[in-house]
């Protein structure tokens, strides 16, 4: 079993619902829910790190310059970054071709974890295996599907990524 790391960026998979103003809101760039996703999952892998909190719809190159450096910078070999779902596919065409030998997967929830009924623990659960059996490489897991870097598209009319 190779070693792992979850960088976290932010996005649904991490949004909750805030009774003030009524909407869906990040919190500080420490909180995500992926340690609860991992705990309920009984996952072997329990290294978290936060890089940022960000909707990726904000993102901009240099909080992807962030994740790049991240990645670069990391010990372990197999890789999962948690981001939004808007624009994880600008995110996967930035660190291609950048990450070595390292396997890197990309993943993100179109509802939000703390509403429950969402897709966050299939998709990370999907994303840790992908990132442990894949070749090095940039890819996205998403909705039981795995899509190299330059092939991950968001079809906002089915609500799901696809081919």
């Amino acid at each position: 079993m190779e070693d792992l790391v979850i960088f976290t960026t932010g996005g649904t998979l991490d949004k909750d619902h805030d009774t003030f103003t009524e909407s869906l809101v990040l919190g500080a760039e420490t909180v995500t829910n992926v340690p609860e996703l991992l705990r309920i999952g009984k996952s072997h892998f329990a290294r978290v790190q936060p890089i940022m909190s960000l909707d990726s719809l904000d993102m901009v190159d240099c909080h992807r310059e962030q994740i790049l450096l991240a990645v670069q910078s990391a010990k372990e070999r197999c890789i999962v970054v948690t981001h939004g779902t808007g624009t994880m596919e600008k995110t996967a065409q930035h660190l291609d071709g950048k990450t070595g030998d390292k396997t890197v997967v990309l993943t993100g929830a179109l509802r939000p974890f703390a509403l429950g009924k969402s897709d966050a623990g299939f998709n990370v659960g999907g994303a840790i295996i992908a990132a442990q059996t894949l070749s090095p490489g940039v890819y996205a897991v998403m909705n039981g599907r795995v899509f190299e870097a330059d092939n991950v598209h968001k079809d906002l009319k089915s609500g799901r990524f696809d081919l």
